[in-house]
C-alpha cells in the first residue's frame, strides 16, 4: 500500500461526501489520535498556565512590545 495514493484517496473521498456524520466520525478519529497537548502537561505546567489564565482575566498583561523593549536593554 503506498501512503501517498491512500491519501490522495481519501481526500478525494472527503471531497466528495456530503455525509456529515462522516466527516464527524473522521474528525473524531484524527481528536483522538492526536490527543490533547493540554493532557501530557505536569500538574505543575497546568498550575501555572491557569495562574497566567487568572491574571489576563484580572486584567493583570503586559504588552508583547514592553516586553521587547526590555529584552533589547539586555542585549
Amino acid at each position: 500500500m503506498n501512503i501517498e495514493n491512500t491519501k490522495l484517496e481519501l481526500i478525494q473521498q472527503l471531497q466528495k461526501t456530503e455525509d456529515k456524520a462522516v466527516l464527524l466520525r473522521i474528525r473524531k478519529v484524527f481528536e483522538e489520535e492526536s490527543g490533547d497537548w493540554f493532557d501530557e502537561l505536569s500538574v505543575e505546567e497546568k498550575k501555572e498556565i491557569e495562574i497566567g489564565i487568572r491574571q489576563a482575566d484580572e486584567g493583570k498583561l503586559v504588552s508583547h512590545e514592553s516586553v521587547m523593549e526590555k529584552l533589547k536593554k539586555w542585549h
